[in-house]
């Protein structure tokens, strides 16, 4: 079970990046405040919660290409965590 909330903290520590990131507008960034609540708050359901946020994310034509490669990264570690 450690593992997998390392897990969580990698996926934490990615999305606080991209929340940094100057080239991610505001509103992706409000979604990633998001994520990061979710994911903290409840491990279990906050996976479910995020990866339905990361959808809408990726329904975003104007999201910069290194974000979309990010956001795919952390689906993936979601999916196997």
């Amino acid at each position: 079970m450690n593992n997998g909330h390392s897990k969580i903290q990698e996926i934490v520590f990615v999305l606080n990046e991209l929340k940094e990131d100057s080239t991610v507008n505001k509103n992706i960034k409000e979604k990633i405040e998001k994520i990061i609540a979710f994911l903290e708050e409840d491990e279990n359901l906050g996976i479910d919660k995020a990866l339905h946020e990361i959808e809408e994310i990726m329904e975003n034509n104007n999201i910069p290409p290194y974000t979309r490669t990010q956001m795919w990264n952390v689906v993936s570690l979601l999916e196997s965590n």
